[in-house]
């Protein structure tokens, strides 16, 4: 594509080093719809003929079906995905061919494949979080008044549901739906017409090419265009974070799964086992998503490192964004699925909650809070409740079982009421709070909010 400027052909190891065809060919689809907008606009501006435009369509069809079959013969000589169709295209139609890059660079031209690659995989993307969230959103419906403690510190600290827990990341998908969208918001430009950096003698009519495309609009800077990988870093964070409330959700569940907490158990088909030991049940995949993502977190930090020190507009470093991008969408496409998946088949131990969620301390701090209707100030509340739970430890009691009138006359007989679980869940009926009543309420409002 640059003979007339070298006498040299592209030394061996250069190719070897600097071919993308072994990652890039995913752009195809995106490549070939780009190249039929950008064909039709030269048709438009008298470039190419009526016949001349309908070879271009038809043997890029072809090429299309040929990669989709397995049939097309991808060449490094050829460096790219862009050169292996456009020299593919000229092989089967002929002086058309060579046509078809008239007023564009492939700078322009992997800029508006790599975003619409984009715009289609955070669509998908959006369909799975929401998969995801329906199946966390099915077992909170089917606990939704299994009391389990809650943890601070990994510490037991006070009572929730499993279905307030579980709806807890059904929350935090929800955030990464809406990056998603704000992220495919921002990228819907099209940046094809800019060229190699300053656009081209040869105007042609970049709206209808957008529209074509199903862009928003165009870019209205060509150096921008070119230079600009902010929708790749944008996307690489989200999914990086994505990837951290899953890893997280792991974490969870692994606690659960283990023989200490024994809150839950995974199927057979999402565990696995131990090559010496016969007992062994393993969270193999909440595992492997804990350690992904540190992949995603990687790839972000990997194209923000080649970015870092870049001047305007193209340079070769930049070809190092893509292989970080498809990493990054396939494995957290294939997470969001397998954790899908597993949720929906996962058991909880209602036994085992209920065994957990009986430890009397959970309740110290609305025994706190007895105190304070009694007109006590909360911190010296908070210090007498302390003292009553260092003395039943002392005496290798539970709380409910402690004579609390020893500890502080502000004690009432009927103190011990505090320690009813079901009355405590109930009385937790502010917003956002872990009532049964509020976690059946937002179960309700998520099924509605998903459908």
């Amino acid at each position: 594509m640059w003979k007339g400027r070298f006498a040299q052909q592209t030394a061996d190891l250069l190719q070897r080093y600097g071919e993308s065809i072994s990652y890039d060919w995913r752009l195809y689809p995106h490549d070939i719809a780009g190249s039929i907008a950008h064909a039709r606009a030269q048709m438009n501006a008298g470039l190419l003929s009526e016949d001349e435009f309908a070879q271009i369509e038809t043997g890029l069809r072809e090429i299309e079906k040929e990669i989709e079959s397995g049939e097309f013969e991808f060449s490094i000589e050829l460096e790219d995905i862009h050169m292996n169709i456009e020299a593919a295209l000229t092989r089967k139609i002929g002086p058309a061919g060579a046509k078809l890059h008239t007023a564009r660079s492939r700078n322009d031209q992997v800029v508006t494949d790599t975003r619409l690659y984009c715009r289609s995989s955070i669509d998908h993307l959006f369909m799975l979080g929401t998969g995801l969230q329906r199946a966390l959103l099915s077992q909170a419906e089917n606990h939704a008044a299994v009391v389990v403690p809650g943890y601070t510190h990994l510490q037991r600290g006070q009572p929730v549901t499993i279905g307030h827990h579980l709806l807890a990341y059904v929350e935090m998908l929800e955030r990464d739906k809406l990056r998603l969208r704000d992220c495919h918001r921002r990228l819907n430009i099209c940046p094809l017409g800019s060229g190699a950096l300053a656009g081209s003698t040869i105007n042609l009519d970049r709206h209808a090419i957008a529209r074509e495309l199903g862009f928003e609009g165009v870019s209205t800077n060509s150096m921008d265009a070119i230079a600009d990988r902010d929708y790749i870093a944008e996307l690489l964070f989200v999914i990086s974070l994505l990837g951290t409330h899953l890893s997280r959700l792991s974490e969870d569940l692994i606690l659960w799964c283990s023989a200490e907490f024994g809150f839950a158990a995974l199927s057979d088909a999402h565990t696995t086992g131990s090559s010496l030991m016969p007992q062994k049940k393993n969270p193999d995949a909440c595992e492997l998503t804990r350690g992904k993502t540190g992949r995603l977190v990687g790839n972000l930090v990997t194209l923000l490192t080649t970015l870092k020190g870049l001047p305007l507009t193209y340079n070769r470093d930049l070809q190092e964004d893509k292989e970080p991008l498809f990493d990054s969408i396939e494995t957290v496409t294939l997470a969001l699925e397998v954790n899908a998946e597993m949720i929906a088949a996962m058991e909880i131990n209602e036994e085992r909650c209920r065994q957990a969620a009986g430890d009397p301390a959970l309740l110290a701090t609305d025994l706190a809070d007895y105190l304070v209707r009694k007109g006590i100030p909360f911190r010296e509340a908070h210090e007498i409740v302390g003292k009553a739970v260092a003395a039943a430890e002392k005496h290798n009691t539970s709380l409910n079982r402690l004579d609390l009138t020893t500890i502080s006359e502000a004690f009432g007989t009927d103190a011990g009421e505090v320690f009813d679980l079901e009355t405590a869940l109930r009385s937790r009926t502010n917003p956002g709070a872990p009532s049964i009543e509020n976690v059946r309420g937002e179960i309700d409002r998520w099924q509605a909010h998903l459908s």
